[in-house]
């Protein structure tokens, strides 16, 4: 099927064809239709599957210019936010439509004014979109369609009690409602039967790791953590790297880590306590490779469009195996081969069981041939040693 057979609209085919876009993705090609039809949609959110443009291009497709909200993305973070209205932005420029974006960590002067002046599209974090409703700025009542995206990691962060308040506040009769969660908890699928009335799902599937990525578990020590991720950096002729940290001071430790011994210049960081300027930077440079390692916890692992990254490492095994397959995911896209390796100690054993479960495969143990390892129960001759990891192929960023 092609964009023209979906009945996206002239306007919207040439930014489509701007892209470089050919054909549908198969979430593009399921949702699109539903979208135009106005139905309520439950749909996957896997990273790299085009979902963005599965609402954005026929939401678009069907809005005229009024000035006023009528279209309403919740995004998690700052970065998606960004990311998605940016999007919006591409796909609206043969058209009016107008698009705001509105998230915290900055001031109020220019999200504010971008409101007054009227925006047809508004993509909000949920706290800076219900503090614009305090100060008068933000209006809901020509919502027609309401877009929550990443609804599972809104969950996570907290969000779940102010993103029910926001939908309370959009029109309920006659609003169309998108849905779109990587997993469906129990909490989740009593939050969108409240919210959504007869949705068309789009089946849900358990995310697989792509074939081109090359993934291990490497044990070790608690104590030896951070020699072993040196070593295991000198080690890996990678192109561009990110290490993805469960906290935002392990991302500051790490990273200053890796400054004292040998990558002062090449290295940066991104979490949520660092300011928006600076994070954009750093996720600028490292697309431009102004940077070649990133260090991050896991705002930057959905979503985000970093194409071209070589090798992923987990400094510890994440706690949610559906964050695992979102960071490795990272690398090995486009058909590209990557690599993904996550240092493992004992105290997360049962993590690293929940990972192998959860992608329905065992992930391979490793040592790094000539580590001075300090004995583990870990260390047995099931994990097999490995000289170097393989060097990365030579490729470009899309």
């Amino acid at each position: 099927m092609t964009f023209e057979e979906l009945g996206l609209s002239a306007p919207i085919l040439e930014a489509v064809k701007d892209c470089g876009y050919e054909t549908p993705t198969p979430i593009q090609e399921q949702a699109i239709p539903y979208v135009l039809q106005g139905k309520d949609v439950i749909g996957a959110s896997q990273t790299g599957t085009g979902k963005s443009a599965a609402f954005a291009l026929p939401l678009l497709t069907k809005m005229t210019h009024t000035g006023q909200p009528q279209v309403l993305v919740l995004e998690p973070t700052r970065e998606l936010a960004d990311q998605l209205a940016e999007a919006f932005r591409t796909y609206a420029a043969h058209t009016d439509i107008t698009v705001g974006l509105l998230y915290g960590g900055v001031g109020y002067g220019q999200q504010t004014d971008e409101l007054k002046k009227g925006c047809d599209v508004v993509v909000a974090t949920p706290g800076r979109l219900v503090d614009h409703f305090y100060r008068g700025n933000m209006k809901f009542k020509e919502v027609k369609t309401l877009v929550l995206d990443e609804v599972d990691r809104m969950t996570d962060m907290g969000f779940l009690p102010i993103v029910r308040k926001i939908v309370n506040l959009c029109p309920w009769e006659g609003r169309q409602t998108l849905f779109f969660s990587a997993t469906m908890p129990q909490i989740l699928q009593g939050f969108a039967k409240w919210c959504l009335t007869d949705p068309q799902e789009i089946a849900i599937a358990r995310r697989e790791v792509a074939a081109t990525i090359s993934h291990a578990f490497y044990p070790v020590g608690l104590d030896q953590r951070d020699e072993l991720l040196l070593a295991l950096i000198k080690a890996t002729n990678f192109e561009n790297l990110m290490i993805f940290t469960r906290t935002r001071k392990e991302a500051d430790t790490v990273g200053s880590m890796l400054r004292r011994n040998g990558w002062e210049q090449e290295v940066t960081v991104m979490h949520s306590d660092i300011p928006q300027k600076e994070r954009m930077a750093s996720l600028k440079g490292f697309k431009e490779d102004k940077y070649r390692i990133l260090v991050a916890t896991d705002v930057a692992a959905r979503g985000i469009d970093i194409n071209g990254v070589t090798h992923v490492i987990n400094y510890r095994v994440p706690e949610n195996p559906e964050d695992y397959v979102h960071r490795i995911g990272r690398t090995g896209r486009a058909e590209n081969t990557g690599d993904a390796f996550t240092l493992l100690t004992a105290d997360e054993l049962d993590f690293a069981k929940s990972v192998e479960c959860f992608i329905n495969q065992k992930v391979e143990r490793r040592k790094l041939e000539g580590f001075p390892y300090v004995y583990t129960a870990l260390l047995d001759d099931s994990v097999r040693p490995l000289r170097k990891p393989r060097p990365a192929m030579k490729h470009r960023r899309r």
